[in-house]
């Protein structure tokens, strides 16, 4: 990471660089992906106070922590311990974004051939009905006359249990108009 100090640059002791570029080399191990970031460190002496600001870009956002102190150390040490927890911030916010799928994916049977390159894949929707579990058990006679009344606008098939087997069963439609039954 590279290190900018601007303003009092002389107030620094040898021993106070060192312990700040330390800590600001781990930070910098959350930030850093490829290539070198930088941080600009602004000292500056208000009356009896030390003013110390870090400012570092990461993910295209400026993160700036000011620390206010009577004495240089622990006036870093505010800035630094507030820097680490806005980028901790920053970067799970980044993590836990919701990132949105390309797209369903399609079901393919191996026979089918592929698709050519120039033409795009629309996204199948799927529709799921819900029924409610509510209903008697019915003979084959009854499933089948139900099927003829609700013909107009319904699925060609009905799920239900067999009043004679106490079985799940299920009747199907064929396009010629006549049924399968399938017996679990």
């Amino acid at each position: 990471m590279n290190i900018i100090y601007t303003g009092k640059q002389n107030d620094f002791p040898p021993q106070y660089r060192e312990k700040l570029e330390g800590k600001l080399h781990k930070i910098s191990k959350m930030i850093e992906r490829k290539g070198e970031k930088e941080a600009h460190i602004i000292h500056r002496q208000e009356r009896f106070l030390h003013v110390v600001e870090i400012t570092i870009n990461m993910f295209d956002h400026r993160i700036v922590c000011f620390g206010e102190d009577a004495e240089l150390l622990p006036a870093v040490n505010i800035a630094l311990e507030k820097l680490d927890k806005q980028v901790v911030k920053l970067r799970e916010k980044w993590r836990d974004t919701k990132r949105h799928p390309a797209s369903p994916p399609e079901l393919e049977s191996a026979a089918e051939p592929e698709s050519k390159p120039g033409k795009s894949k629309k996204a199948q929707i799927y529709r799921v009905d819900h029924t409610s579990n509510g209903r008697k058990p019915m003979t084959l006679d009854e499933a089948i006359m139900e099927m003829d009344a609700t013909r107009n606008g319904q699925p060609d098939y009905l799920v239900f249990r067999d009043a004679d087997s106490d079985r799940l069963s299920v009747l199907l439609r064929r396009r010629d108009g006549n049924f399968d039954l399938i017996e679990s």
